[in-house]
């Protein structure tokens, strides 16, 4: 069987080397190009070294003819590429910045909001994806089925930390050691970027106007996002679980866990792990995920499966490092 042609876009970032490193490994796949504007000719292990040995491709100057191209550019630059670039419109598109998670049209296409969870049939049927923001996919798995089941009715409230990753491979005074080590600090404390798409999924499933408060944290180590959701609830606790358990029964990578969690349990994986309390009058979800893989470029993949219509979770069974 023919293999999936595949190109990626903005090749030396930290987003794009895990999406490699996937790709290298998936049994429908073969990269055929990766594109960079500062790197052309260079070996990909020249930017990515965890690649050294594992494959001997250079970044290219042109993105060739692909069956699908992963856009994993800086915010805003998605609209640029396209409009600077002559892609056929047969070639499946999926952006991984935030260029089209909110408005969604880019001339003839329309960008579908690639929350597997959520818009599965949607996918299936696009050619073009909007990958979701990292912290909008821990937060939007931790409350799917509180609003699919309409029982939100009041204030959502977040407290997540992410690793430095999230913050990009570009260096910048919070991002350096000497700040992050043995640190933690707030940062965008309720204008975070991701709120615009989280607030568009619950205004598409309930459009009741719930407001969530969202105070972003910076963590003292490379990658993972733990989030910590609570909002009222007046439902029992076998209620919500048979909820959660039933939403997520068809979910290769969304895993509701009867014990609390710890971050290293989804590290180098596709999954998110959930779990919930019932505290008094307010529900308490705890929703971690790896903010490289199921935050970016292993969703992107698992968009992609759903879009060729492969086993969803093909070249996705990683395993946790835990210890």
């Amino acid at each position: 069987m023919k293999k999936i042609k595949a190109a990626i876009v903005g090749g030396t970032g930290y987003t794009a080397g895990e999406l490699i490193r996937i790709l290298l490994y998936h049994p429908e796949v073969e990269i055929s190009s990766v594109f960079s504007t500062s790197s052309v000719g260079e070996a990909l292990y020249t930017a990515h070294r965890d690649l050294y040995g594992e494959t001997d491709m250079v970044f290219s100057d042109s993105i060739g003819t692909p069956d699908v191209l992963f856009m994993c550019l800086g915010h805003g630059l998605s609209r640029e590429f396209l409009t600077t670039h002559t892609i056929s419109g047969n070639c499946r598109i999926i952006d991984l910045g935030n260029d089209f998670r909110v408005e969604n049209k880019f001339n003839d296409r329309n960008f579908v909001y690639g929350l597997c969870e959520l818009y599965h049939k949607e996918i299936e049927n696009s050619i073009s994806v909007a990958n979701p923001g990292c912290f909008a996919t821990a937060i939007q798995l931790g409350i799917l089925p509180l609003l699919i089941n309409k029982v939100i009715s009041d204030d959502i409230h977040v407290h997540a930390i992410t690793g430095s990753t999230g913050a990009g491979k570009k260096l910048t005074d919070t991002g350096h050691f000497s700040y992050r080590e043995s640190n933690i600090s707030v940062y965008k404390p309720f204008t975070h970027q991701h709120l615009d798409e989280i607030n568009k999924t619950i205004w598409n499933l309930s459009g009741n106007g719930t407001q969530v408060n969202f105070v972003p944290v910076r963590g003292d180590f490379t990658r993972g996002i733990f989030a910590s959701i609570y909002t009222k609830c007046s439902d029992s606790i076998e209620q919500l679980n048979y909820w959660y358990k039933e939403y997520y029964k068809s979910s290769p990578f969304v895993f509701v866990s009867d014990e609390p969690i710890s971050l290293k349990e989804v590290i180098n994986t596709n999954k998110c792990l959930i779990h919930i309390e019932l505290h008094n009058e307010y529900i308490h979800i705890t929703s971690i995920i790896d903010n490289l893989i199921k935050g970016a470029c292993g969703q992107a993949v698992q968009n992609m499966n759903i879009m060729f219509s492969l086993e969803e979770s093909a070249g996705l069974r990683l395993k946790s490092t835990a210890f």
